[in-house]
């Protein structure tokens, strides 16, 4: 009876498994020889996972419950957007802030001769704009230089009656370098900076009250055609009150010596100081305590300050952004692991090993955090984009804020999904399976 009922019910899981560690016997009677280590070695060695099979292993748990990644995922591209949001939208605000210093010359520095141990007035040497221009800092220079010819209306004014207009020697690449702009007609070029042309600034039209281009002037005892008049110059103000003539001209009819009298230098913001340092010794070098060098302006130290507050407030922000986008990471995982205790127990019962469940969780975790940093990133490209356009800002991402961005989150989903991964890899598969 105890035999057809064993073979009814089959026999019992702890008979099966002393079976299998027990030697068996050949029909000679004689035991069975033992099974090499080798051998035994091979069937207890675990399957290799290649990068590929992890990635879609770790997809598949996301494939499965896409409402749940979405709106995982969600939380985690809301907190990505919010950063980059703010620091577009920072950056971008920084830019106009930028642009409009920018007009008041924050990089502008003035080279002019100062005064000889006599007391006399002293002179550049011709060749210190061209010295100057071999700075690597310095990004434009250009130079006037005083004529001491006198404009008048028409040859019948008094010699006298000047008006305190001056008449400057210019070249082709000043209004640039100054940031003024042609109110009528156009500035000197290669075509007219030869010949008796003219361009008045805003202060000297007015008084000699020409404006029309073509009209001519007297300047020293000769006739010259208008070719332009300029707006205000707010940078340089000695300019509105000036007759501006090209330097060859200058050279020809107004017997110019050639020494510029006022040199205008841009240099890079981040290096004016050291530029403003080695300006007078590189425009004179015989005599560098005869150059007089202007201060920058003090827009510059307000930039400093307010880039140096926007970053601050940048990284504030944007950690707290991302902690939160960690949060919600670390909360989907742990809830992940809960409710798939059985997926997980059969996994282990069919020969997955602890490292390979941990290799899931985790690999589950940063395509998550993959998936919201790259929808943040564009969404918040997006709204930096929209709040910019309507306050008729520059809009500026910065690379390196979209790529911080998405790597933190991985950083950040890695380190939250390793808890939960640890934890699911320590679940035994006998209580995972029983329902326990």
């Amino acid at each position: 009876m105890t035999d057809s009922t064993t073979n009814d019910q089959g026999p019992d899981p702890e008979t099966l498994q002393f079976r299998s560690l027990a030697p068996e016997s050949s029909g000679s009677g004689a035991p069975a020889p033992e099974p090499s280590p080798s051998c035994s070695r091979s069937r207890l060695r675990a399957a290799r996972l290649g990068p590929a099979d992890v990635v879609r292993l770790g997809g598949t748990g996301l494939r499965t419950r896409p409402l749940r990644v979405f709106l995982s995922a969600l939380g985690i591209a809301i907190g990505v957007a919010a950063m980059i949001a703010v620091i577009g939208i920072s950056g971008s605000g920084q830019a106009e802030v930028d642009r409009r210093l920018d007009a008041l010359g924050t990089n502008l520095l003035r080279v002019a001769p100062g005064e000889t141990l006599t007391g006399e007035k002293a002179e550049l040497p011709p060749e210190s704009v061209a010295m100057i221009r071999r700075v690597p800092p310095v990004q434009q220079v250009a130079a006037t230089g005083a004529t001491g010819a006198n404009v008048y209306r028409n040859e019948r004014i008094a010699a006298g009656r000047t008006g305190s207009l001056n008449v400057l020697a210019a070249g082709s690449d000043l209004l640039p370098a100054v940031g003024g702009h042609v109110r009528k007609g156009r500035w000197l070029d290669s075509s007219t900076e030869r010949y008796p042309a003219i361009v008045l600034g805003a202060t000297a039209a007015q008084r000699l009250d020409v404006y029309a281009p073509g009209t001519r002037v007297w300047i020293g005892g000769r006739w010259f055609s208008l070719v332009g008049v300029l707006d205000p110059v707010p940078l340089a103000p000695e300019l509105d009150g000036a007759a501006l003539v090209g330097w060859p001209t200058a050279r020809t009819y107004l017997r110019f010596d050639g020494h510029p009298s006022t040199v205008y230098v841009r240099a890079e913001d981040s290096q004016v100081a050291s530029v403003r340092a080695v300006l007078a010794a590189t425009a004179y070098p015989e005599k560098p305590g005869e150059v007089k060098i202007s201060r920058p302006s003090d827009a510059l130290a307000a930039r400093e300050a307010t880039e140096s507050a926007l970053t601050g407030l940048l990284l504030g922000l944007g950690g707290v952004a991302l902690l939160v986008g960690g949060v919600g990471v670390g909360n989907t995982m742990v809830i992940s692991v809960l409710e798939r205790r059985p997926e997980i127990g059969l996994r282990r019962a069919l020969g997955a090993t602890r490292g390979q469940i941990r290799t899931q969780f985790v690999t589950e975790s940063l395509l998550l955090s993959l998936i919201g940093g790259l929808g943040g990133t564009v969404l918040g490209t997006l709204i930096t984009a929209g709040y910019a356009f309507s306050r008729d800002w520059p809009t500026v991402v910065p690379v390196w804020a979209s790529a911080a961005g998405i790597g933190s989150t991985l950083v950040i989903g890695m380190i939250a999904g390793l808890y939960p991964a640890v934890r699911a890899s320590k679940l035994s598969p006998t209580e995972t399976l029983s329902g326990t």
